[in-house]
C-alpha cells in the first residue's frame, strides 16, 4: 500500500473516530461503528453512478451514493452528453433502420478483439433496456441526433446517419435547491438561448447557411418560451445530469457531496463498503465505483501514457484523479487499458482547453506538424487524431501541432464561442495559442516551422480543395468527414483552399474527455483480478472501467452510453 495514502487514511480515520487496521495491503474497520449501511453503496455522481443508484433504488434496495466534488454530475454535466446506444426506443421511433445484427456486426469491426466478445454484447443487449428505464423512472426524455454520422460509417453495419441521441430540454427548476450543486458545463450556452449538441454543427454556419440562421432562430425561441414559461431551460450534460438526479431525489437516494474514496473495505476477499475521511460506509450487496478517471492525475499519466502528456490539457472533471483505480488496485484489480484515453486535439486556451470539433473539419483549414507537412486527415474522428500525433510525433514531431486558417475562413465560421469576423482574444495571443501573420512564410517563421515548406504544403493543399479530392489523406471520403462542413463548397465540403490574408496558427496539443482505462470488468459489471477471478461485492463502470470501446470510439457518446449501461448492468446484478 502507498505509504502516503496509508498515513492519511489513518490520520483522517483517528479524526473521525475510526480507528484502520492494515491488512494485507488492504483497509479494514477495527471495532469501528460505520456512518451507515445500505444494500448498496455507488461513488461517483456522474452517468455511469447515478443510474446506477437509480437502478438499485428501483429494486427495492438501499441506496448511496458518494461524491468527492462540491458538486453533482462529474464530467457528464460538462459535456456535450451524445449517447451512442444502438437499438435504444428513441432510434427507432424516429425510423432509424438499425438492428440487433447490424450493431453487433459494426461494434466487433470498431472494437477488435481488445474487448470480449461477452461484454460487447452485454452493452447492446442491455443498452436499449437501460435508456427505456430511465424514461420510466426519470424525467429524461431523448432526442436522436439526426445526421451525426457513426464515425467509421463505411465499416459492415455502420449508419451514416447515426445512432447517437441526447437528452431533450430540462426545466432545472425541478431540481429546487439542489439545481446550486449541478456541476457546470465545459462551455455555457449564451445566455438566452437553448442549445443542444446537434444544433452546433449549424451554428457554426449561421452567417453563410440559411438553416444555420435558422437553427439560430430556432434556439433563441426556445429561450425565449422557457423563459416566459418561467423555467430554467438546461441540455446537453446539464440536463443528463439533472434529470437523473431527480430521478433519485424521487427514489430517496441521498447523494452525499464532499465525500471522496479513501480506500474499498474488504472482508474475507469480499469489498464490504467504501472508506471516507468521516469513517466507513458500509454494503451490504456491494459496492459500484463510478468514480470518473485519472486525467487529473499527473503521477498516473506520466506512469501510464505517452509523453509529453499534461493535466492541463484535458476537459475532464477536475476531480478525476484515479481514486477508484488505486483503490481498485488495492483490492486486488486488474486494470486494462490505461495508456489510452477519449481524445481530441485541443487548443490550450487560457483557462481551460479548448477541444476541437467542428473547427478542424470546416473547410479553408489544415493541420501541419513541426516540419510544417501535413500528416493526418483533419476531418477523421478525434480520438484517430491524437493517436496519430502520438504515433508519428517520435520521427516527425507533431506534438504541438498547428491548426493553419486564414480570413476567409474566420470570417464564415464560429470559432469555439467567437462569432466571424471577430478577433481572437488577445489573451490567447499572449498565451501562444495563436499566431497571425500576412503571409504564410511569415506564419511559419512566427510559429517555428520551415516558411518554404509550409507555403508549400498549402499551396498543395490549395490544390486538393479545388480539384476536391485530397490525394494524401483522402478528407472527405468518409461520410462523418461531411458531419461538421459548409455544404456551400464544393466540390467538396471538407476542402477549400486558403487564400485571404491574415493567416493564422492556433497550437494543437493531446487533449481528452477523459481516460478510458480502469478496472478489468466481465460482462456483468463484476471487477476482476489479473487471474480472471471476480472481486466479491466490487462493480464499476464508466471510466473507472476499461471502456468497452477498446482503443476505439464507435461514434458520439461511446463514453456516456457505455458507462449508463454498465451501471445499470452493475445495479441489476448486485
Amino acid at each position: 500500500m502507498d505509504a502516503d495514502l496509508t498515513r492519511r487514511q489513518l490520520l483522517r480515520g483517528g479524526a473521525a473516530g475510526v480507528g484502520l487496521a492494515v491488512t494485507a495491503g488492504l483497509a479494514t474497520p477495527a471495532a469501528a461503528a460505520p456512518l451507515g449501511e445500505y444494500d448498496v453503496v455507488v461513488v461517483g455522481s456522474g452517468a455511469a453512478g447515478m443510474t446506477a443508484a437509480l437502478t438499485a433504488a428501483k429494486r427495492g434496495l438501499s441506496v448511496v451514493v458518494l461524491e468527492k466534488a462540491p458538486t453533482f454530475g462529474g464530467s457528464a454535466a460538462r459535456s456535450g452528453a451524445g449517447i451512442w446506444i444502438p437499438n435504444n426506443p428513441v432510434l427507432l421511433a424516429a425510423g432509424v433502420p438499425d438492428t440487433p445484427a447490424k450493431a453487433a456486426q459494426y461494434l466487433a469491426a470498431v472494437v477488435g478483439p481488445d474487448v470480449p466478445a461477452a461484454r460487447q454484447e452485454a452493452f447492446l443487449r442491455n443498452g436499449p433496456a437501460m435508456i427505456s428505464f430511465v424514461m420510466a423512472n426519470s424525467p429524461l426524455r431523448f432526442r436522436f441526433m439526426e445526421g451525426y454520422s457513426d464515425y467509421y460509417p463505411e465499416l459492415p453495419g455502420g449508419l451514416p446517419n447515426g445512432r447517437s441521441i441526447e437528452p431533450d430540454q430540462f426545466d432545472g427548476k425541478l431540481l429546487g435547491a439542489e439545481l446550486a450543486n449541478l456541476n457546470p458545463p465545459y462551455l455555457a450556452t449564451p445566455p438566452g438561448l437553448v442549445v443542444f449538441s446537434a444544433d452546433y454543427k449549424w451554428l457554426n454556419l449561421a452567417l453563410v447557411n440559411a438553416k444555420g440562421a435558422a437553427v439560430a432562430a430556432e434556439c433563441l425561441a426556445r429561450g425565449t418560451a422557457a423563459a416566459l414559461a418561467g423555467q430554467k431551460p438546461l441540455t446537453m450534460g446539464q440536463s443528463l445530469a439533472a434529470g437523473l438526479r431527480v430521478g433519485l431525489q424521487r427514489a430517496g437516494v441521498p447523494v452525499l457531496l464532499n465525500t471522496p474514496l479513501v480506500d474499498l473495505n474488504v472482508e474475507n476477499g469480499a469489498v464490504t463498503g467504501v472508506v471516507t475521511p468521516n469513517g466507513l460506509v458500509r454494503a451490504r450487496r456491494g459496492v459500484i465505483v463510478g468514480s470518473g478517471g485519472f486525467e487529473h492525475n499527473a503521477a498516473m499519466r506520466a506512469q501510464y501514457q505517452r509523453q509529453p502528456i499534461g493535466t492541463d490539457w484535458t476537459v475532464g472533471a477536475k476531480e478525476n484523479t484515479g481514486d477508484g483505480h488505486r483503490a481498485g488496485q488495492r483490492a486486488g484489480a486488474a486494470l486494462d487499458l490505461m495508456d489510452d484515453a477519449w481524445w481530441g486535439p485541443a487548443i490550450p486556451t487560457p483557462g481551460d482547453p479548448y477541444f476541437c470539433l467542428a473547427e478542424r473539419t470546416l473547410p479553408g483549414g489544415l493541420i501541419v506538424n513541426q516540419a510544417g507537412q501535413r500528416f493526418v486527415n483533419e476531418a477523421a474522428p478525434y480520438s484517430d487524431v491524437v493517436h496519430t500525433m502520438y504515433d508519428k510525433n517520435p520521427v516527425a514531431p507533431d506534438i504541438p501541432a498547428w491548426l493553419i486558417v486564414d480570413q476567409n475562413y474566420r470570417n464564415r465560421y464560429l470559432f469555439r464561442d467567437i462569432a466571424p469576423l471577430l478577433p481572437f482574444p488577445d489573451a490567447w495571443y499572449a498565451a501562444g495559442a495563436v499566431f497571425k501573420a500576412s503571409t504564410v512564410q511569415d506564419l511559419g517563421a512566427q510559429i517555428g516551422v520551415p516558411p518554404a515548406t509550409l507555403k508549400s504544403t498549402v499551396d498543395r493543399f490549395n490544390g486538393f480543395a479545388r480539384s476536391g479530392v485530397d490525394t494524401e489523406f483522402r478528407r472527405g471520403a468518409s461520410a462523418y468527414d461531411h458531419y461538421y462542413t459548409d455544404p456551400a463548397v464544393t466540390p467538396n465540403s471538407c476542402l477549400a483552399p486558403l487564400w485571404a490574408a491574415p493567416y493564422y496558427a492556433l497550437r494543437l496539443v493531446p487533449g481528452d474527455l477523459g481516460t478510458k482505462g480502469g478496472m478489468r470488468t466481465d460482462a456483468r459489471a463484476r471487477v476482476l483480478r489479473p487471474d480472471g477471478s471476480v472481486i466479491r461485492g466490487l462493480y464499476a463502470a464508466g471510466n473507472a472501467s476499461a471502456a468497452v470501446m477498446g482503443h476505439s470510439y464507435a461514434g458520439a457518446g461511446s463514453t456516456i452510453g457505455p458507462a449508463m449501461t454498465f451501471g445499470y448492468i452493475a445495479a441489476n446484478d448486485v
